[in-house]
């Protein structure tokens, strides 16, 4: 077979590390300087955008050190019997991209995951090659995001968090049920195991950090995970729930939820069709009630329904107040500031703001519209000085009036 150049290679690595989610990407057009008009140029491939906690958007070198692998996930395009096309980068090669990019400004970091090759460990030495390299011979101070190999050696782990300003150890799917099913070679206990020495890793190096100014770091940026959402027939309440013991657990930042996407020649235990977009968007909703909003794993049950599927046409804290009309309606002007957040339409800003507005004046509806985007969703469910509900909480079609309204496409629009 001819060898591959860099830029053919770069296209396969960086395709097939579009299906890791904890990374979020978007998209650019392809543009370049080729025709001798212009300066510089963006391939279209290779190139993420990531967010930092400060809101800043951060572009990354997103791909593969390789896309072979000795693992047969059914899921995964690049299992062991997946017909694709492989490819393979060396760590110096990887080293020299990320400089490239970096010293003509299209990135501000790496983000690096790869296929198992030979054996788990020993790709996990390649990963971290990568890293070292990066800080110790060139000086690079961008950030680094290292997806973690549970089946290596404990100490290569642990070792991955001294170069990356994250790792991160894919738990794959929900339940050790579906973890048996589709992916044989990996084992829920070894994957824990993993994500606990980088726990224990993190807090002995923040330990360490507070007694000695000159004590290394240990991923600052902390660790994270992701879920494959509609592989298999796990519930909403089985993800979030076992993302929150994930959370309790481990001390993760973030838990990332994948849609399940068909792949070419795919297994027959897979579904036939993706589940909707929509459910992966519910599932960060949820995630975001309990991790600011103060909900808990009962609450987002509540919201679901006896099925354990959150509902598609209504996010899940309108789905919950529905449930819960008991405790409504919340005086804006008297609740404190857990009730407030439980209130549909209403955000942490907002409730911040109403918490310093109502200590100068008593508010009023108007008042309210004026620091939030619409007051349709949430009248039902508050009263203030000039306004009540009355009946309107206990109307049957409540629901109804508050869903979206159906929007009829246009054929050509």
């Amino acid at each position: 077979m001819p060898q591959l150049s860099v830029l053919e290679r770069l296209e396969i690595l960086a395709d097939a590390a579009k299906y890791d989610a904890s990374c979020a990407s978007s998209g650019t057009s392809k543009r370049d300087s080729r025709d001798g008009k212009g300066l510089g140029s963006t391939a279209g491939m290779g190139i993420c955008h990531a967010y930092a906690p400060d809101g800043r958007c951060i572009s990354l070198l997103k791909l593969l050190l390789t896309n072979h692998c000795i693992f047969d996930c059914h899921y995964c395009v690049n299992r062991k019997s997946s017909n694709v096309r492989r490819a393979r980068f060396t760590p110096r090669e990887v080293v020299d991209l990320t400089l490239s990019f970096y010293r003509r400004n299209y990135i501000e970091g790496l983000f690096l995951s790869s296929g198992i090759v030979r054996t788990a460990s020993h790709t996990m030495e390649q990963l971290i090659e990568v890293a070292r390299s990066l800080r110790e011979d060139h000086d690079f101070r961008g950030y680094i995001h290292l997806k973690t190999i549970p089946e290596a050696e404990p100490e290569l782990v642990e070792r991955a968090g001294r170069w990356a300003d994250r790792v991160s150890i894919n738990v794959e799917l929900p339940t050790e049920q579906g973890l048996a099913r589709l992916a044989p070679d990996k084992k829920a206990p070894q994957i824990e195991g993993a994500m606990g020495t980088v726990r224990d890793a993190i807090i002995a190096g923040k330990d360490a950090k507070a007694r000695y100014r000159s004590a290394p770091r240990f991923a600052p940026a902390g660790q994270s995970t992701q879920m494959i959402v509609g592989a298999d027939a796990t519930s909403d309440t089985q993800i979030v729930e076992r993302a929150s013991t994930l959370y309790r657990g481990f001390g993760l930042r973030r838990v990332y939820y994948s849609a399940f996407s068909p792949i070419p020649s795919a297994s027959a235990v897979l579904p036939l069709k993706r589940p909707p977009l929509l459910r992966e968007h519910r599932l960060y909703q949820s995630d975001w009630l309990i991790r600011f909003y103060g909900f808990s794993t009962s609450d987002v049950r509540r919201a679901a329904g006896p099925e354990g599927m959150l509902p598609l046409d209504i996010d899940p804290k309108l789905a919950w107040a529905l449930e819960s009309r008991e405790i409504f309606p919340v005086d804006l002007n008297r609740a404190p500031r857990e009730m407030l957040l439980r209130v549909p339409g209403l955000g942490t800003k907002a409730v911040d703001a109403i918490l310093a507005a109502r200590r100068h004046r008593t508010l009023r509806l108007e008042d309210v519209a004026r620091l939030t985007v619409s007051v349709r969703k949430l009248r039902p469910f508050v009263t203030t000085a000039d306004w009540r509900p009355v009946a309107l909480l206990d109307r049957a079609d409540l629901r109804a009036q508050l869903a979206p309204r159906p929007r009829q496409l246009e054929l050509f629009a």
